[in-house]
């Protein structure tokens, strides 16, 4: 009979967890769809609408190590309510008929919520079986980035029948389900587990993670304040040099840099930072090139919502290749799955450069992305867990998500700074849209990061938990744990 409820559970919780990692993605990035709409409805500039999403990956990066870190110890539950319940009061804010700086509030409460999916990864991996938890763990972060394709044409169609509320209206509905879901479903973690959150060292790392993603994100101060921007740069540099220092040191620390030295763990962490730059750039260049107006000379001037439905073959596209991958994976080791990846991401890029003079060709593109990415965000977790303990499944992969916030970030701005240069300069000066070799050149960028990613991924050690583990930190359950 125990055996049977055991089952059951099992089985309701597979879904709870992907749910709860879509919800969180999707609100996230609802954000990216509605910037001319918030800047439109609340009579702010575009760079000042810009900062509803900006405001969300800076939470979100700043909040999922600290949520690691308790994730790892024996109050996981209760960290997992109590950030959906910030989540859900956040997405009560961005529905009121409040001010510009609540709705600014409201979305950095939403991205606390990304933090999540790296404790959901840590649910899967101590209450499923090995092989069951292998697969749901890549489907977790495959469904991650798949909630992304669905925020965006959902949010455009909202947006374009009901205004913004009711985008951000969806976002509280679906959020608040997510906090009923995980108050049924969430169990408790394991006994024997501690963990202690270092305050300190999270303020630290808090900061340098800030000036990073604002400087990331705030491409203006480049061009017109330069000297300003190097020495934000240089003061991030020190803050995330002097955390690092202080983790080291640490008995506690955040994140557990010894782990993060693995060569495995370093080089996909690197993989990460450099495939992150790549992929978002390429969403970021399609949907902007989608939207770009015929007086332009190219672009097919398309709305928010049908824009978005180019997102559609990216997520459907991401969803199968996070289901093949697992399978893929057993015949092939995940190194090579990631250096795979990363080249048919290339392939997407090449796709973008070469064709793109109608909208059929933006859909193959952007199912090329999604495909290599979501094999790409499959194969991640299984080099990374490989060589990590159970108990810091949480940690290890909230350290990964914040490279990949990083990553995405500077995507973004470099696709920004790329188009920028072409600004003006084509159909005549002043003119308002970068001109089609600028998009191009972007492409250039990406096929580099793209290889760059791929030849970092083919020079990661082949290790398995038998041959090559870490051994269980200071503070776990005091014993050599391999997964």
């Amino acid at each position: 009979m125990s055996t049977i409820r055991e089952h059951s559970e099992a089985r309701l919780l597979v879904p709870s967890l992907m749910f709860i990692a879509l919800v969180v993605a999707a609100v996230a990035s609802l954000g990216a769809p509605l910037i001319t709409s918030v800047a439109t409805t609340f009579h702010v500039s575009l760079d000042s609408a810009q900062w509803t999403l900006t405001i969300a990956l800076l939470s979100g990066a700043v909040a999922t190590p600290v949520l690691g870190r308790l994730g790892a110890g024996p109050h996981r539950r209760v960290t997992i309510l109590a950030t959906l319940a910030v989540v859900v009061a956040g997405s009560a804010l961005t529905v009121l008929p409040l001010p510009f700086a609540a709705l600014l509030v409201g979305r950095a409460a939403q991205g606390v919520g990304l933090g999540l999916t790296a404790l959901m990864m840590g649910v899967a991996r101590d209450h499923l079986p090995e092989g069951r938890s292998a697969a749901t763990i890549a489907l977790i972060s495959v469904v991650s980035i798949i909630g992304v394709g669905l925020g965006y044409p959902l949010a455009g169609l909202l947006t374009e029948f009901g205004g913004i509320r009711a985008a951000y209206g969806l976002g509280l509905f679906v959020t608040a389900a997510a906090f009923l879901t995980a108050w049924r479903s969430m169990p408790a973690a394991p006994e024997g587990r501690s963990a202690h959150v270092d305050v300190a060292g999270a303020l630290v790392l808090a900061g340098g993670l800030f000036l990073v993603l604002f400087l990331a994100s705030e491409t203006g101060l480049w061009s017109h304040h330069l000297a300003v921007a190097v020495v934000l740069a240089i003061v991030a540099v020190l803050l995330l040099c002097g955390w690092t220092a202080s983790e080291l040191r640490s008995r506690t620390p955040l994140v557990d840099v010894r782990a993060v030295r693995h060569p495995a763990v370093a080089g996909a962490n690197i993989a990460m930072f450099v495939g992150g730059i790549g992929m978002y750039l390429l969403l970021t260049l399609i949907t902007r090139y989608a939207q770009t107006p015929h007086s332009a000379g190219y672009g097919f001037g398309l709305t928010t919502f049908v824009a978005g439905l180019v997102l559609v073959p990216f997520s459907v596209l991401g969803f199968v290749a996070g289901k093949l991958t697992p399978r893929v994976g057993m015949r092939i080791d995940a190194p090579l799955l990631l250096a795979g990846s990363a080249i048919v991401v290339g392939g997407g890029f090449v796709l973008f450069a070469a064709a793109r003079s109608n909208v059929a060709e933006l859909f193959v593109a952007m199912g090329v992305l999604g495909f290599g990415v979501g094999s790409f965000t499959a194969a991640m977790p299984g080099v990374i867990l490989a060589v990590t303990p159970r108990s810091e499944t949480s940690s290890a992969m909230s350290f990964n998500y914040v490279v990949r916030s990083v990553g995405y970030s500077l995507g973004s701005a470099i696709g920004g700074l790329v188009l920028a240069t072409g600004t003006g300069t084509g159909t005549g000066t002043g003119h308002p849209f970068p001109n089609d070799g600028a998009y191009t050149t972007a492409a250039l960028v990406g096929i580099a990061a793209m290889a760059i990613t791929a030849v970092t991924s083919l020079a990661l050690p082949r290790c398995s938990p038998e041959t090559d583990p870490i051994e269980e930190p200071t503070g776990g359950t005091g014993r050599t744990t391999t997964p």
